[in-house]
């Protein structure tokens, strides 16, 4: 009896030693299983996100290849083609950057509560380009959308560049054929603006400025440049009747409108709410870059500051822009916002006999 006793009480030693190291392998085993569970799937979403990325590369990388090739093949067969094609994808770039440009200053706008007129010049002027840009691109936008639309534009771009594509999509020789062209078309208007003003100076009732604006007209008709001191004696004529742009009568307003490039076929009352529109924008224009100074302007800028306010200087070197510029900044800078219908008339007081800058250069 002893002795079964004795070996009942080793078996059940044997029992608990086994079920202990066996207790012990399964749950080390459960412990790693359960470890290598919870890094699967770090490791499979660290794997396939790098996986991802490898692939993005690797098609954009034969994107940019094959369209390197394609860009290659136009440009040996078919060389016009190509400067079209090229024209039109730099000029899409150009116009997605301002578009980014433009969101940019308008949320400075809204989030800063930052008013027009006290943005910096370039702002100004980006916001200025980019809204008359983008109402003469939205049918070009809008026919793009359809697929292998874009030949269509092609097509468009090598018939009517100018009446239906905005200046990022001209070539640089288009741009500068088309801005002495445009000039030229606004230089028509020198003269019924000059004849109308003459005209209007009749009815002004101080007989020394009625004399003083007389003489201005006189000289500029004969091929003389006024003076700023010319032009500035007679500014208080310009804050009310008859030469204030809401007093101005309808045809003068019509002949002016072609000088800021905007259509005469409207009614009096509207042609007369966008002139004063432009007059305060240009006014505000001004004196932001008087702040910015016009030497800190690049030559592109430079050209496209004189040719807004009046000339074209494609044909002028740098050093005759500034001074030109300089000029009308002083004419400008000397205003108040009630005689901005004077700024309107320098378009032609300044720049009809500028040396150089006359409309058949």
């Amino acid at each position: 009896m002893a002795l079964s006793c004795s070996r009942l009480r080793s078996r059940l030693s044997l029992i608990r030693l086994s079920g202990l190291s066996t207790n012990r392998i399964t749950n080390g085993f459960y412990l790693q299983e359960l470890s290598c569970q919870s890094r699967l799937p770090l490791c499979r979403h660290y794997t396939s996100s790098k996986v991802r990325r490898g692939i993005g590369r690797y098609v954009s990388s034969r994107l940019q290849w094959a369209n390197a090739k394609y860009e290659g093949f136009l440009k040996r067969r078919f060389p016009r083609f190509f400067l079209l094609y090229h024209t039109f994808m730099e000029g899409f770039k150009m116009l997605f950057q301002d578009a980014r440009d433009v969101r940019r200053i308008k949320t400075k706008m809204l989030v800063d509560r930052v008013k027009f007129q006290d943005l910096n010049y370039r702002e100004m002027e980006k916001l200025r380009q980019f809204r008359r840009d983008l109402i003469k691109a939205i049918p070009l936008v809008i026919i793009c959308i359809p697929p292998f639309a874009n030949y269509i534009v092609f097509v468009l771009m090598y018939f009517f560049p100018r009446q239906l594509l905005i200046p990022h999509f001209w070539t640089h020789r288009q741009q500068l054929e088309f801005r002495r062209l445009y000039h030229s078309h606004r230089a028509q208007h020198h003269q019924p603006v000059l004849k109308e003003l003459e005209y209007t100076s009749h009815q002004v009732k101080n007989g020394h400025l009625q004399s003083l604006l007389k003489n201005l007209c006189a000289k500029v008709q004969s091929g003389g440049n006024p003076k700023v001191s010319e032009i500035l004696a007679v500014r208080s004529l310009f804050s009310g009747a008859p030469l204030a742009i809401n007093t101005l009568n309808n045809n003068h307003m019509r002949y002016i409108s072609p000088l800021l490039f905007l259509t005469p076929r409207l009614p009096g009352f509207l042609i007369g709410r966008r002139l004063n529109s432009h007059a305060l924008e240009l006014f505000q224009l001004d004196r932001a870059l008087s702040r910015l100074g016009p030497h800190q302007l690049s030559e592109s800028e430079l050209k496209q500051a004189c040719y807004v306010r009046g000339i074209n200087a494609d044909s002028l070197g740098t050093n005759q822009s500034r001074e030109w510029l300089s000029q009308w900044l002083q004419v400008s800078s000397a205003l108040k916002e009630s005689e901005v219908s004077l700024l309107l008339h320098c378009i032609v007081l300044l720049s009809a006999n500028y040396p150089g800058a006359s409309s058949h250069h």
